[in-house]
């Protein structure tokens, strides 16, 4: 080590001048490794993403059936039932269980009463 300066300003310039060239290097590697690497499309953004038109409304926990044409005594699901139609109206598990109460009939496709007949039962 008796070829380098022993002060520290002439090391600290020794080593930017060492670093310089590096830099210099590295650059034309990642300039000569560019074209080799596969260009991929651009993604687009997110929002760009999605499908356009009217967005779906988030399913509900709970909801009801009114007796009418079709059904003929008020009926409780769970919002996810498959059996409710188009005619499923979002209600609230506190809703639900008056619901019940008053009369309405559960589901027997879903069976929405095993949960929130429940006594102690806090479901939403």
């Amino acid at each position: 080590m008796g070829d380098l300066p022993p002060d520290l300003q002439r090391l600290r310039t020794l080593e930017t001048w060492l670093t310089l060239p590096l830099q210099r290097v590295r650059e034309q590697i990642a300039a000569v490794e560019r074209p080799a690497q596969p260009r991929r499309a651009p993604q687009p953004p997110a929002a760009a993403a999605r499908p356009a038109g009217p967005q779906r409304p988030p399913t509900p926990d709970w909801g009801i059936v009114d007796a009418g044409a079709g059904a003929p005594a008020t009926e409780i699901h769970r919002g996810d039932c498959w059996a409710t139609g188009k005619t499923l109206r979002p209600i609230s598990a506190e809703r639900a269980r008056v619901e019940f109460a008053d009369g309405a009939q559960a589901c027997e496709v879903c069976r929405p009463d095993t949960v929130l007949c429940r006594p102690g039962s806090t479901s939403s």
